[in-house]
Order: structure tokens, then sequence, then C-alpha cells
């Protein structure tokens, strides 16, 4: 995840602390106090003195070793992030990450960012790929942000739009979905469509895979019918 880091933060303890996070969700693994303190460049004690903070929280906890890793408060403070869209989109996600055999999740449009809110994988699939809440990048790039910018004015785009991207949020406003390749993460593929919520910003649901006899209309008529259930709940 790309630490989104201001040229002088209104809180340098606070910055510290989420940049500590967002190393441990990146890892996906335990880390040691001193590889935490190494990644984000901060003196040891340091590091130790936010981390404790953190702990106390239960943002964080540590194994008998020390090696650091998330902790389940994190969980409930995701799961409070929009819940009345997270609980209207989480069985509609289901339904089509098994009906498709790949994961399905919903992204929200967070400044010029896309970032992931909820996400499903396949029951029976053993090729599935993971896509974690919480996962950002920036909306030009990837099947989820073209499908977010063909709901949007062309003066809200980013000031990075080109032409050639231009045309491709033109396409995907007209046919209804939008695809990728290689764009987000190497060897994926992506199809998704847009979804607009009563009263929120743009977002979309999007499907993430390596390969699959599927092709891409009947993916996307697929997360269009998963759309359309989350938006008229609203």
């Amino acid at each position: 995840m790309p630490a989104r880091q201001d040229a002088s933060p209104a809180s340098q303890t606070l910055s510290r602390g989420i940049r500590l996070l967002e190393e441990l969700a990146d890892a996906r693994a335990p880390l040691s106090i001193d590889d935490l303190a190494g990644r984000v460049g901060l003196h040891r004690s340091v590091a130790y003195r936010l981390l404790r903070t953190l702990e106390d929280h239960g943002l964080v906890t540590r194994d008998a070793a020390g090696a650091v890793r998330l902790g389940t408060g994190l969980a409930a403070l995701a799961a409070g992030v929009a819940a009345d869209l997270q609980a209207e989109a989480l069985p509609e996600l289901t339904a089509a990450a098994n009906d498709l055999g790949m994961t399905c999740f919903l992204v929200v449009l967070d400044h010029d960012e896309c970032v992931t809110l909820t996400s499903v994988e396949p029951r029976h699939s053993v090729t599935a790929v993971a896509q974690r809440p919480g996962a950002r990048h920036p909306v030009t790039r990837g099947a989820p942000g073209r499908a977010i910018l063909a709901q949007l004015p062309p003066r809200r785009w980013p000031d990075t739009v080109d032409a050639r991207l231009a045309a491709e949020i033109a396409e995907t406003a007209e046919r209804g979905w939008a695809t990728s390749h290689d764009e987000v993460v190497p060897s994926l593929r992506a199809v998704a469509v847009p979804l607009s919520v009563h009263g929120r910003q743009p977002a979309s649901v999007a499907a993430v895979y390596v390969a699959t006899d599927l092709d891409d209309t009947a993916i996307a008529a697929r997360l269009a019918t998963a759309a359309d259930a989350v938006s008229v709940a609203f």
C-alpha cells in the first residue's frame, strides 16, 4: 500500500503510527520492531513507543518472540467504514465470486485513488487472487478506476488523464464496463462496472483473475447484476 504522505503532516506522530500500520499491512506477515523501524526510517526506540500505543488500542499485537502483526482492533474500524454499503455489497459479491470463480470486490473513490472496501474470494477455487481490503492505487490505473471515472465529468478527472485514457473512459461509459491487464498487479486481469449509490462518491464492482474461460462481456454482465442489486438497496 503506497503511503499517502503530505509534505508537512499536521501530526508527525500520528503519521508515523499510520506508516507502521501500512508497512505491516503490506508485509502480510509478522515483522520485528527493528524491521519496522528500518522500513519507516525511525529510531528503534521511537518505533517501539508508537507500537506500544498501537498495541494498547488493539491495532497491533506482539507474539512471544516480539514479532509484530496487525491486531483485531483494525477489523472493528474497517467494519465501520461505509458499514451499510459493505452490508449490502457483501452477499452480492459473494454470489458473484462463486458464480464467476474469481475474486470480486467493491472499490470506492478516495480523492484521486481507488480503495478496495471489501473483497470476496470464490468458495471452491484454488487459484483465486487475493484482493486485500484497504488496498489503494491511482484512479487512473486499472479497470475499477476507469469505471469510476466514467461516472465523473472530465473537470473532476485527475490532471494526469491523457487523450488515450480519456478515450478509454469514454468507451467505458458507452458500453458500461471496463477491462485492464497488467496495470495494477503484474499478470492480473480485471473487469469492472460502475456502481452509483445515491449520496455517495462513485464506486465500482470488479473481478480480478489470472485466466478464465469466460469472456469479458459475460463477466461484466454478472458484475452489473451485482452492482444493480446494491444500488437499488439505497
